[in-house]
């Protein structure tokens, strides 16, 4: 019987909206944060998205103690920023079942599940009708 390689990675998933974000954290790293094979700074250009992926990190004082790579698709920036964010929360509970109350306390467990509604037929959007003429 031939034994499985041991996983170096943990593994986590994230969802917001339609983007999916599929995380791994390697302990023993040095703090950097790879998305789609860029630097953190290089992917989210705006600091509110990049401080947004790192808060659930600063949360549990783990900043410097993990490389994270990400695989990030779908949706825009912002709700890749959020994806990401649940996908790291996760795993780092996965890392350290003890941080469970510390990333529920700061929201960063739970899933928005806020879709945009569908645009209707006889409508020009979701609610939004075409324009009445009475003349």
């Amino acid at each position: 019987m031939v034994k499985a390689k041991e996983d170096p990675y943990i593994w986590a998933t994230g969802r917001r909206k339609t983007a999916v974000a599929r995380v791994r954290l390697r302990a023993g790293g040095t703090g950097k944060i790879m998305v789609n094979k860029r630097e953190l700074g290089e992917y989210f250009t705006t600091r509110r998205e990049g401080d947004r992926v790192i808060a659930p990190l600063r949360s549990v004082g783990a900043e410097k103690t993990f490389d994270v790579f990400v695989n990030a698709h779908g949706g825009g920036l912002a709700s890749q920023s959020g994806a990401i964010l649940m996908g790291i929360a996760r795993a780092l509970l996965k890392a350290n079942p003890e941080h469970e109350k510390v990333l529920r306390d700061g929201r960063f467990l739970t899933r928005d599940a806020r879709q945009k509604e569908r645009k209707k037929y006889g409508q020009r959007g979701a609610r939004r009708g075409f324009q009445f003429s009475k003349r």
